[in-house]
């Protein structure tokens, strides 16, 4: 079947105007984040309603074509388009509704991380979110969703109260706490692996007052850092979640990065005393978080080339700073490095069966970016990932997980894998959505 006729097809269910096989709008949705992610869809289908989603679905599976959707395109692994398939465009489904007294909103499946907080910032309210404003923000809560504020309230999954989602078949129905439970269960951490996710109720929280930013010191002081900073994270309480990483600043030099965020009363000036005298310091209270969260984009622009692989670890060891030390200065490109992320308090509170997240536990989960421009650092983050396999706790984050580590899928959901296998067959017994790989 031809691109064309693919077309004519879904031309016949849908308006015109929102079936593309080329022009601005084909390649809008055809380029994502990662440049390495080349794919070029049969047939982009913009989505204004969950009627739109429904008619494309259902023209997938009977034109037996491969369906993918496209909301914010962050995935590294390039899944939101769908090589010779229909892709769906979610975007202009990104309206966030604003309850204030019920402290909730209702957030469209396509709309970004910025989109949310900018919404929920007027009414004196924030979520639980990432820590990039251009990442979408169901994307990112189906599969997990790391942030700043994992400590005190959570992953984004955590903070879901309800789904709008279309089914392989076209069905489209609501899943909660009363409604479908199963599934349910299954969209808080297992991925889009079950459907069509048009739109989330979120829980929002009241703003706290924000301090955060950036503080740099030099490589060679990585062991004593990591080691002030493990004593930190020790004892951390629930508003204090600290990222770290091994990253180059703005003048080139590869540095050790922490990066704490407080929600709520703030110590910047003990927390920095125990980590020594900095390159840099940025800490500084936050007037606006939504603007806090969109000014980062830059720090991660579309257009470069991305491989990025994951490792959790229990903490900071001697062997493991020593080993990240390593293997952040063999880097080949200037633009590479680690991204660690903080897992604690509300988030680790929470019972490793109630959600498919399976590692409810203290951890570090490590973000190794293989960056560059033109091509990416895969042959590094290979070697970074391998060196810390040793080190690590099994599985790995799966929104990060590409399709190339099957070892790695095999254990990413652990004791909540054959639950999850179980609603999938149920759901999609044909296997129509692959977000994340269920080993």
């Amino acid at each position: 079947m031809t691109a064309e006729d693919a077309a004519r097809a879904l031309r016949a269910r849908l308006p015109a105007e929102q079936v593309h096989t080329s022009g601005p709008e084909y390649e809008s949705t055809a380029t994502v984040w990662n440049a390495a992610a080349v794919a070029r869809p049969a047939v982009v289908v913009e989505c204004r309603s969950t009627a739109d989603v429904q008619a494309a679905v259902r023209a997938a599976r009977e034109l037996g074509l491969p369906l993918s959707v496209r909301s914010g395109g962050h995935d590294w692994a390039g899944r939101a388009v769908a090589d010779d398939g229909i892709t769906l465009d979610l975007r202009p489904l990104n309206r966030v509704v604003v309850d204030a007294g019920r402290r909730a909103a209702v957030v469209g499946g396509g709309a970004l991380v910025n989109d949310v907080l900018a919404a929920a910032e007027p009414h004196g309210l924030t979520a639980a979110a990432g820590t990039i404003g251009s990442v979408g923000f169901a994307g990112l809560s189906l599969g997990g969703g790391y942030g700043p504020f994992a400590g005190k309230y959570g992953l984004a999954a955590d903070n879901l109260l309800g789904a709008e989602i279309v089914l392989a078949d076209g069905e489209v129905v609501l899943a909660n706490a009363s409604r479908l439970p199963d599934l349910w269960w299954a969209l808080r951490g297992g991925g889009g692996n079950f459907g069509v996710v048009t739109s989330l109720g979120v829980r929002l929280h009241a703003a706290p007052p924000i301090t955060t930013g950036p503080v740099w010191y030099p490589i060679a002081d990585a062991a004593r850092v990591f080691a002030a900073v493990a004593e930190i994270q020790a004892t951390a309480p629930d508003e204090l979640t600290v990222q770290t990483g091994m990253l180059a600043m703005p003048d080139g030099a590869l540095c050790v990065l922490v990066w704490p965020t407080w929600c709520g009363p703030a110590d910047p000036d003990g927390f920095l005393a125990r980590l020594g005298t900095p390159l840099a310091s940025q800490i500084a209270p936050v007037p606006s978080y939504a603007a806090e969260i969109a000014g980062r984009d830059a720090m991660f622009p579309v257009g470069r080339s991305v491989t990025i692989r994951t490792r959790s670890l229990a903490a900071f060891t001697p062997a493991v700073v020593e080993v990240l030390a390593a293997q952040a200065k063999t880097r080949t490109s200037p633009m590479s490095g680690l991204s660690i992320h903080h897992f604690h308090g509300r988030a680790a509170r929470v019972a490793a069966a109630d959600t498919p997240f399976p590692l409810r536990e203290d951890h570090l989960m490590v973000e190794i970016l293989g960056l560059g421009e033109g091509t990416d650092d895969r042959a590094w983050a290979d070697a970074t990932s391998a060196a810390l396999a040793p080190h690590a706790l099994p599985g790995g984050y799966a929104n990060l997980l590409g399709t190339d580590v099957p070892e790695q899928a095999a254990d990413a959901f652990g004791q909540n894998t054959s639950r999850l296998r179980d609603i999938k067959h149920r759901y999609d017994p044909d296997g129509v959505f692959r977000a994340i790989p269920l080993a």
